[in-house]
């Protein structure tokens, strides 16, 4: 699952009304909107640190001398020095920190569930609107069904493919 910046409000607004409408959080109606802003500043704020490792790994390539093939394993590496959660575990860092706000903040009046039930339902929202990396590669593979997969002309083309599909969408 892959986080993008145009579904941050979006995530942020639904899971708020969500944990509303089911009684899991109490939020004064003039609250709201600061909540959800709230909400949406500790995506951005994961966005951030993420391109930070991304500044560093490319930063790291140069140094050693390597290709962008090795871009993911030297990632990793940076975001493990960085104690920096990546993938599901930074989904799951995200909602935990979301979590915490929830119990601490001043625009959230009572928080009636347990950290569990909340976990459970913000991740539903979250994956409603994360899973599209799994759609546009059904997408744009359907799309290519003309051209041979693992060929370079494939891979050219899916990389164009999958850029205009995320464009289409406003994901980019």
């Amino acid at each position: 699952m892959r986080l993008y910046p145009k579904v941050i409000p979006i995530i942020s607004r639904e899971a708020i009304q969500q944990l509303m409408q089911d009684g899991d959080i109490e939020v004064e109606p003039m609250r709201v909107a600061d909540a959800e802003m709230d909400l949406s500043a500790i995506m951005r704020e994961y966005l951030a640190n993420e391109e930070r490792v991304n500044q560093a790994t490319r930063e790291a390539l140069e140094r050693r001398g390597y290709d962008y093939s090795k871009f993911n394993q030297v990632k990793r590496e940076m975001a493990d020095v960085r104690g920096f959660k990546m993938g599901d575990e930074g989904i799951e860092y995200v909602i935990n920190q979301m979590i915490e706000f929830l119990l601490i903040s001043r625009n959230v009046e009572e928080v009636y569930s347990a950290d569990n039930s909340l976990r459970q339902k913000i991740f539903a929202v979250m994956k409603r609107h994360l899973d599209v990396d799994d759609e546009i590669d059904k997408e744009a593979r359907s799309r290519l069904k003309h051209l041979q997969e693992g060929t370079s002309a494939f891979d050219i083309e899916y990389n164009k493919t999958v850029e205009q599909i995320r464009r289409a969408r406003g994901l980019i």
